[in-house]
């Protein structure tokens, strides 16, 4: 079995707050820092998808990239591209939106539309020297 991963690049804008309610609000400073600010601040995120696995006998390919793109659209971007992650999905109404935890909602988004003998991995660079990846 000869497994091939194969990559779908994509870009999305969001704003959001990193903040524990559970924090003091001087807390909340010391731990987030300047992602604290009460106002929000935005990143533009590069997204790249790697689906892992052995090519389609008929067809050669991992998975069809127009197909993985269409769902990253429908999944991912669609969901989050210009939104205040905090204040206007349902994901991030009770989950601290960290690199890290978009990273992993993003994964649980799009891996039950995979075939089950594909893997996947997430990587989320939120700057373009800080990135995050799930599963590590």
């Amino acid at each position: 079995m000869n497994k091939v991963a194969v990559y779908r690049k994509e870009h999305f804008n969001a704003a959001h707050r990193l903040h524990n309610n559970a924090l003091s609000e001087e807390e909340n400073k010391n731990v987030f820092g300047l992602c604290n600010n009460a106002n929000y601040h935005g990143h533009n995120y590069d997204l790249i998808v790697k689906v892992t696995g052995v090519p389609n006998k008929e067809t050669g390919y991992v998975v069809d990239m127009k197909w993985l793109s269409k769902i990253i659209r429908e999944e991912v971007i669609s969901r989050f591209d210009h939104k205040n992650l905090n204040l206007d999905t349902t994901e991030f109404k009770e989950l601290n939106p960290t690199a890290e935890h978009i990273a992993i909602v993003i994964y649980n988004l799009i891996k039950p539309k995979l075939d089950k003998d594909l893997e996947l991995q997430i990587r989320l660079y939120e700057t373009e020297r800080n990135f995050v990846e799930y599963p590590a």
